[in-house]
């Protein structure tokens, strides 16, 4: 993964003698919308929830390599489907989407602001737990997806900014792989969506 950031920089950074490399960390939260909404709304009674996470950036003055993980895990209960009808069971279920992103993009570097779009791939990975289950009734698996997001960066220090920006993914293929899921019933099978987060930047 740090070598495929390095390469993915050195693609995209001019050769300008005057171009400063700097690496900076931040820290986000927002809240998301699955693509799959009819099969999240089954098992956890909403399609959407919050998010969290954090990573690092390395950027020049205008280009920059994100590498970031984020957290979704909501509360629900199993379900059951037979003969395409889904029967909700009184079994609890936790659902967790990790999705780890790397982002290549550009910032245009405006007096007070700094909007910012990029796009990139990623690794997703889908567990759903129920207490109690064996490991085999339990769910885990990873699958890649792509994205493109775009935001604006507000400066409020030398070493600090705020900043808010939208994302759009799709993970195709990523759910109702069995006859007997949900989301075979529905026919989705896209385990992305749309977030928004806020986010704090640590660095120039």
């Amino acid at each position: 993964m740090k070598r495929a950031a390095l390469m993915l920089l050195v693609l995209v950074t001019p050769a300008s003698a005057h171009a400063q490399v700097t690496v900076r960390a931040f820290a986000d939260a927002g809240f998301t919308m699955f693509t799959a909404t009819q099969s999240f709304k089954a098992v956890l009674g909403t399609p959407s929830g919050f998010v969290y996470g954090g990573g690092l950036e390395v950027t020049d003055s205008h280009y920059f390599v994100a590498v970031s993980a984020q957290r979704f895990s909501h509360k629900g209960h199993r379900v059951f489907v037979f003969q395409d009808q889904v029967f909700p069971l009184n079994v609890n279920d936790t659902v967790s989407v990790t999705p780890l992103d790397l982002t290549v993009g550009y910032r245009l570097r405006l007096r007070r602001v700094v909007p910012y779009a990029g796009g990139g791939i990623g690794w997703y990975r889908y567990q759903e737990r129920s207490d109690p289950a064996t490991a085999a009734e339990n769910i885990q698996q990873t699958s890649t997806g792509y994205h493109v997001l775009a935001g604006a960066e507000v400066p409020v220090h030398r070493w600090l900014g705020i900043g808010v920006d939208a994302q759009w993914a799709t993970v195709p293929n990523a759910l109702g792989g069995s006859s007997g899921s949900v989301s075979q019933v529905y026919g989705e099978h896209d385990l992305g969506g749309f977030t928004v987060r806020t986010k704090i930047v640590v660095g120039r």
